[in-house]
């Protein structure tokens, strides 16, 4: 392929010919830069079109450079914006460009793009495959602004009309994701397993297999397909990405470091996909990595994005002061339509860390306010980048931090136990051991710290969270303790509430107790319930009658 893009044009005598190899090799110049993106390299797709400009600056070239910055990690809207205005200006009737523009609009969260996308289609009367993938991509392209039904509709016209040559393998993929966003895991399978043969790397599908089995938590199927996709290429880097996120489901921090340092080696530096990278550090708990990265790139970057994931971890480490003006610096600078329900849950929490230490009284109850407003409005919206509820009783009675561990009392049970657990984080018999020795030691810290990660291993183990509450209480820690107790009442399953009379008993107690002071009504309900369970139950019968004067 690469001797027919250097030939030497000169020496093929029919101007037929001559238009052929032109078109062929810049059909494939486009899949090149289309192949990067895929791969996580923009910085190199970006170089790839710029180029393509610059020898033939058509239409068509500004597209692909301006689609390339809606398809990074964070799409810079303002760039894409730009190089779509200068296709039209190459083309005024340039569908690509048009559709280029109403993705911006939908990106930003003008849900009257999707009714401009198919009036293009419709002004294109459908003979272009090319421009019914795009629409369809577009409508695919944001995960709370999109059409997957239109989409689906699309793909299947481009499909058709493509199926006259060649099928590219990535109208398939893209069918899969359209069908991923519409809930329909078994036609999403259906549509990346037509692609696999089609895909000249196949790497890309079985990335795409392996994060949707992730996604119905089926997670042995899906290691198998990600280790498919790294066998096939061992350079192609969103598979590592994909590995990372398997890892640090399972906690296994070291590996999912391991896998962040191959997907930075194989993806190349441009600054949005190492923005990406920082943000995957903090998902793995390693603010460290985060942090030195987030600073290699800071001032690369114009997003106001770069605010935001600082202020996530300034608050990682207690610095209250500095993560507000971060995020002040993020929601002043950005588009409206970029602060999510999560940001304004991160304000609140902050909000919440700058009550705790303020001694103007006006001002506490002024953030207090602040911060249950704002955490309401994340927890509306069913928003789970953090844990809201916890998060907020660890602000109020300190976190179980490794410092705090390892400063508690420990013993050679333990010590041995640690070792087990270091060596496959994975083996709930150790961590159930461990949490246990720990309580036993009285090191209530560190019995709070394995019990979470017990919980995230087994999260549908109601014990788990009966434990994490006792551990809570233990340490003083009564927003906590309720907390994990109501957990422990809601996980468990109606089968199983029999053989867990008692233990139900307590922690409807429990959480009745710690709330008389706060909610009257729940703590009258919940020593209602505990009574229910088991009359005979001293400490309750006797708050009931308490409460209830």
């Amino acid at each position: 392929m690469r001797d027919i893009m250097n030939m030497n044009v000169k020496k093929i005598a029919f101007g037929a010919a001559v238009v052929f190899f032109t078109n062929f090799a810049f059909a494939q110049t486009v899949q090149d830069g289309i192949n990067s993106m895929d791969s996580d390299k923009f910085a190199q797709a970006k170089t790839n079109f710029t180029n393509m400009i610059a020898s033939a600056p058509t239409a068509e070239n500004y597209f692909y450079l301006g689609n390339t910055y809606l398809k990074q990690g964070e799409p810079d809207f303002a760039a894409a914006t730009e190089n779509f205005n200068k296709g039209l200006a190459a083309d005024k009737k340039s569908y690509l460009n048009k559709l280029g523009l109403a993705t911006v609009k939908l990106g930003k969260g003008d849900k009257s793009a999707v009714a401009e996308i198919q009036s293009i289609v419709s002004d294109s009367r459908e003979k272009d495959a090319e421009v019914l993938f795009r629409a369809a991509e577009a409508l695919t392209l944001f995960e709370k602004n999109n059409s997957p039904d239109l989409a689906i509709q699309f793909l299947n016209k481009a499909i058709e009309r493509a199926s006259r040559k060649e099928v590219p393998a990535h109208y398939y993929y893209t069918l899969g994701d359209a069908y991923r966003l519409k809930r329909m895991p078994g036609d999403a399978m259906s549509a990346y397993d037509k692609a696999l043969p089609l895909a000249k790397n196949k790497a890309s599908v079985y990335t795409r297999i392996g994060t949707l089995w992730m996604a119905a938590q089926q997670w042995q199927q899906a290691k198998t397909s990600i280790d498919k996709a790294i066998t096939t290429d061992p350079t192609y880097a969103p598979a590592y990405k994909a590995l990372a996120a398997y890892d640090i489901r399972y906690q296994q921090n070291a590996k999912a470091t391991q896998d962040l340092i191959n997907y930075t080696k194989y993806a190349d530096e441009d600054p949005y996909t190492q923005l990406e990278i920082a943000k995957l550090y903090f998902t793995n708990e390693d603010y460290a990595n985060s942090k030195q990265v987030l600073d290699k790139i800071f001032d690369k970057i114009n997003d106001p994005i770069k605010f935001k994931l600082r202020a996530y971890q300034l608050y990682a480490d207690g610095k209250y002061p500095e993560a507000k003006q971060n995020m002040d610096n993020f929601v002043s600078q950005a588009d409206k339509s970029r602060v999510q329900p999560a940001d304004q849950g991160l304000q609140g929490l902050i909000a919440a860390g700058l009550a705790k230490t303020e001694t103007d009284p006006a001002k506490k109850t002024a953030l207090t306010t602040e911060a249950q407003q704002k955490i309401a409005i994340a927890k509306a919206a069913k928003d789970e980048t953090l844990k809201w509820d916890m998060e907020l009783a660890k602000i109020a009675g300190g976190g179980a931090s490794q410092a705090s561990v390892d400063a508690g009392p420990t013993n050679p049970v333990i010590e041995g136990l640690k070792q087990k657990v270091a060596a496959n984080a994975q083996d709930t018999d150790s961590l159930f051991k461990l949490a246990t020795a720990y309580q036993e030691a009285k090191n209530w810290n560190g019995a709070i710290q394995t019990w979470q990660k017990m919980n995230t291993l087994l999260p549908d183990w109601a014990p788990g969270y009966y434990s994490l509450g006792y551990s809570y209480q233990q340490a003083g820690n009564n927003e906590a303790a309720k907390i994990a107790y109501e957990k422990f009442i809601t996980t468990v399953k109606p089968a199983e509430q029999e053989a867990n009379k008692q233990t139900l008993a307590y922690a409807y107690f429990a959480v009745a107790y710690m709330s008389k002071d706060s909610d009257m009504a729940k703590a009258k309900d919940y020593v209602a319930k505990s009574v229910q369970l088991d009359p005979n139950y001293q400490d309750a019968v006797k708050l009931n009658a308490e409460i209830n004067k």
